[in-house]
C-alpha cells in the first residue's frame, strides 16, 4: 500500500510518497517526498506540491491507498489546511486517512538511540509545543503526552531522566537560548524540521479513520478564541 502524507503543521510544508512493507518487502520505503520553507502560504502550494510528485513519480491519486496528516499541534491556519485537504483528498478517492500528531512524527524521524528525543515548536507566549520520546529495542515510546509546556517546566521534566536530551523542530532555537536547556544536544538541520516522511512513518502504526471523523488537535484555544472569552468574561 502506498501512503500520501501531507505536512502542513508549521513553516515548512511538504508531502510525500511511502511503500508501506508488505509481505514481499519487510522494509518501507520513501519514494519520494517534495519539501518547501520558503514562507509561501499553505493554501497556494500544498495540493500542487502533491499534484507533481505524483505525476514525477508516475503515480495517480488512484494509486493511492491512505492519506496521512499531521493534524496538531502546531500553526492553527497550518494544522486547519492540512486536515481539510486531506479529509478532501481521502473522501473523493473513497479511501480512510490518518490523523498523527506532528510530535510524534518528529520523533519517527529521529531514530536517535541512548537519548530523550524531545520534539519542540514555538509555540509563544513562552511555551513549546513538547512531547517526550525514547526509542526502546528499535520501537518508538512515549513518554509524555502532546502538550503546551513553559520552557522552565520543560527543563525540570528532562531532570529526571538520566539520557541526554534530543532536541528536534522549529522550536530549538527557543530552547537553546535558555539556560535550563541549553545542554541539550541538537538534532541536525536536515531533520530538524517537520516533514511529510515523519508523518508517514507514525502513520503505520497508527490507526486510519474514515474521512468525516478526521479532527484538528490544538491543545489550546486560538488567539482569537482567547480573545472572545476575554471580552464575554468583562
Amino acid at each position: 500500500m502506498l501512503i500520501l502524507a501531507i505536512e502542513s503543521s508549521a513553516k515548512p510544508v511538504s508531502v510525500a510518497v511511502y511503500k508501506v512493507p508488505d509481505s514481499t518487502d519487510t522494509h518501507g520505503k520513501l519514494l519520494g517526498q517534495y519539501f518547501q520553507n520558503n514562507g509561501f502560504s499553505h493554501s497556494r502550494t500544498l495540493l500542487a506540491l502533491a499534484e507533481s510528485l505524483l505525476k514525477n513519480l508516475e503515480l495517480t491519486p488512484s494509486d493511492i491507498g491512505l492519506v496521512a496528516v499531521s493534524n496538531g499541534p502546531g500553526s492553527f491556519t497550518g494544522v486547519r489546511i492540512g486536515v481539510s485537504a486531506a479529509k478532501g483528498l481521502a473522501w473523493g478517492l473513497d479511501i480512510p486517512v490518518c490523523g498523527v500528531s506532528t510530535l510524534e512524527a518528529m520523533a519517527y524521524q529521529t531514530p536517535e538511540t541512548g537519548v530523550i528525543i524531545c520534539p519542540v515548536m514555538d509555540a509563544r507566549r513562552e511555551q513549546v509545543y513538547n512531547a517526550l520520546f525514547e526509542y526502546c529495542d528499535g520501537q518508538l515510546v512515549r513518554l509524555k503526552e502532546d502538550r503546551a509546556i513553559s520552557l522552565e517546566d520543560l527543563a525540570a521534566d528532562l531532570k529526571a531522566y538520566d539520557l541526554p536530551c534530543q532536541l528536534v523542530g522549529d522550536g530549538v532555537s527557543v530552547c537553546k537560548e535558555f539556560h535550563g536547556l541549553s545542554g541539550c544536544n541538537v538534532t541536525l538541520e536536515l531533520q530538524r524540521f517537520q516533514t511529510a516522511y515523519g508523518v508517514a512513518l507514525a502513520a503505520v502504526n497508527s490507526k486510519p479513520v474514515p474521512a468525516v471523523e478526521l479532527e484538528p488537535v490544538y491543545l489550546r484555544p486560538s488567539q482569537a478564541e482567547r480573545e472572545r472569552t476575554s471580552k464575554e468574561s468583562n
